[in-house]
């Protein structure tokens, strides 16, 4: 599995380091130095590339997403703060017969804290004696807040069928990998529901099964999907 990684950060040599393991190699590196107005996104780079990987920032995802789409490469779309666009791109990604598997976190962890709220918080709905709140911190340089992790936990207390106001907020400091919150609290007793990364490790390791998965489809998946198959 040949992977073009479209950023080239932190998490991109992450996934590098770790592509072996899932069958891959990445064999193209792209980040604002070498790919200044997609300077390097062309057929001649791509040739022989079976996937790529994007992890870059809100305003560029969805152009690079487009381009990827134009060469005919499945992507893998880990940037954050662009999913107001999804309708856009999963209509262009549908038109053009390409593949994508997009998540706000790719990490098998966070997808069953999804899971788990979900579920608590459909059975919070009969008690209103309960307030709830939504928290998270990330590391400095993070650029949205709140992450796009945390309006997934929310909305999947809204698919859980919550429907009261839950507050939220956010945390930028440090170099924190990540840390996400729900709880529930009443005068009686306080719960709480709460996923913390250690690493980089766990977001890497799920772009690259769903790198894996997606080689040789067409469509627009959300990453859970992939994991408990649906």
């Amino acid at each position: 599995m040949k992977i073009a990684m479209v950023g080239y950060g932190k998490m991109g040599r992450t996934i590098e380091g770790l592509a072996a393991e899932y069958g891959g190699e990445v064999v193209l590196r792209l980040d604002e130095f070498n790919n200044a107005g997609q300077a390097m996104m062309t057929a001649e780079h791509f040739a022989g590339i079976d996937v790529a990987i994007e992890f870059t920032t809100p305003h560029t995802a969805v152009p690079n997403i487009l381009k990827l789409l134009e060469l005919g490469v499945p992507t893998v779309v880990g940037s954050t703060g662009w999913l107001d666009e999804l309708p856009a791109v999963r209509e262009a990604v549908n038109k053009a017969n390409g593949g994508l598997v997009w998540s706000p976190n790719f990490s098998i962890g966070v997808n069953l804290f999804f899971a788990a709220v979900k579920r608590l918080a459909g059975q919070m709905e009969d008690f209103p004696e309960y307030g709830a709140w939504a928290w998270e911190i990330h590391h400095a340089a993070k650029k949205d807040a709140p992450s796009g992790t945390l309006k997934m936990a929310v909305q999947s207390m809204r698919g859980g069928g919550y429907t009261r106001e839950v507050s939220e907020s956010s945390n930028r400091a440090g170099a924190v990998p990540g840390t996400h919150e729900i709880g529930f609290d009443s005068a009686a007793d306080t719960l709480t529901l709460r996923h913390t990364a250690r690493s980089r490790d766990g977001f890497a390791r799920g772009a690259l099964k769903a790198a894996q998965w997606i080689v040789g489809k067409t469509g627009v998946y959300e990453f859970d999907e992939i994991l408990f198959k649906k």
